[in-house]
């Protein structure tokens, strides 16, 4: 049985009173250094992200003939809006903290941009599918891994990227799908993945290493490099999530071959049920 891809109507609250307070808790990561910037970076690139994802699956949801799949791309729509709207939110109150993720939003504007005036449009779709490839496989790492849901501890970051992790990971296969739909062939879907993994991944580091240069804590080099060295050890960069994250680049390779439906159902009682953790949040 297939999860239904259905938008939340959901806000969420960045005031003082959250666990993003400027001051001691300003690392909301569990006090980390580099993993505060890191996330911060991620999430400062989501935005414009979303925005590109949407562009690229709506230009060819007139070629989309089979009922379900329209059903889904609509359902992808819907939710990648909301996500962007309330990671510009969440974004603001980084930046009010002290994370670059205002600039961050405009490089990201200007290099998605360009891809989308000089690239043509299936490829513009293979880099979605790509990107969305990476961002479910982070996602599900979070609801598996206690140790990851850990280090976001108690602030609204978790809030806001538990519930983006449910929704990455009901609509992981939508651009996929559009994708294959429109006769996008298995060599673009997997030379879009190799080069996406090394302006991604590329694209991260610069931007985190930029944030953290202006942040005064990490003059201290003994925190800096403690952080640095913890990274080793992140949930996010195991064995088991690299090796998930090459399963793209497989011949014949489909993001539902990793079947999510148990997870995604033992997390949506959790989260929305009637007594769930974010059912206030819902509108």
């Amino acid at each position: 049985m297939s999860i239904p891809i259905k938008p939340r109507r959901i806000r969420f609250d960045y005031g003082p009173a959250t666990g993003l307070e400027t001051g001691e808790r300003r690392h909301y990561v569990q006090d980390d250094l580099v993993m505060s910037h890191i996330v911060a970076t991620l999430s400062a690139m989501f935005p414009e992200g979303e925005d590109f994802f949407v562009r690229s699956v709506r230009h060819y949801s007139d070629r989309i003939t089979d009922p379900q799949l329209k059903k889904d791309v609509a359902g992808f729509i819907g939710q990648e809006v909301t996500h962007g709207r309330e990671h510009r939110d969440l974004n603001d109150r980084l930046q009010e903290m002290g994370y670059p993720t205002h600039r961050v939003d405009q490089m990201v504007k200007r290099a998605l941009s360009m891809y989308w005036k000089r690239l043509p449009k299936i490829s513009s779709l293979a880099v979605t599918s790509a990107l969305e490839h990476y961002t479910a496989a982070l996602a599900e790492t979070l609801l598996i891994d206690p140790r990851a849901q850990e280090l976001l501890g108690t602030s609204e970051v978790r809030s806001v990227l538990l519930w983006h992790a449910i929704e990455e990971s009901e609509h992981k296969a939508v651009a996929f799908d559009v994708y294959r739909a429109v006769g996008g062939t298995e060599k673009r879907r997997i030379w879009t993945m190799r080069w996406m993994t090394c302006s991604f991944l590329f694209g991260v580091t610069m931007h985190t290493l930029a944030s953290l240069a202006g942040d005064k804590a990490a003059r201290n080099p003994k925190r800096l490099l403690k952080s640095f060295a913890a990274l080793r050890h992140s949930p996010f960069l195991t064995k088991e999530v690299r090796q998930r994250i090459r399963d793209y680049n497989r011949v014949g390779f489909h993001p539902n071959d990793n079947d999510n439906t148990e997870l995604l159902r033992k997390w949506t009682q959790q989260l929305f049920g009637e007594q769930g953790e974010l059912a206030h949040n819902l509108k």
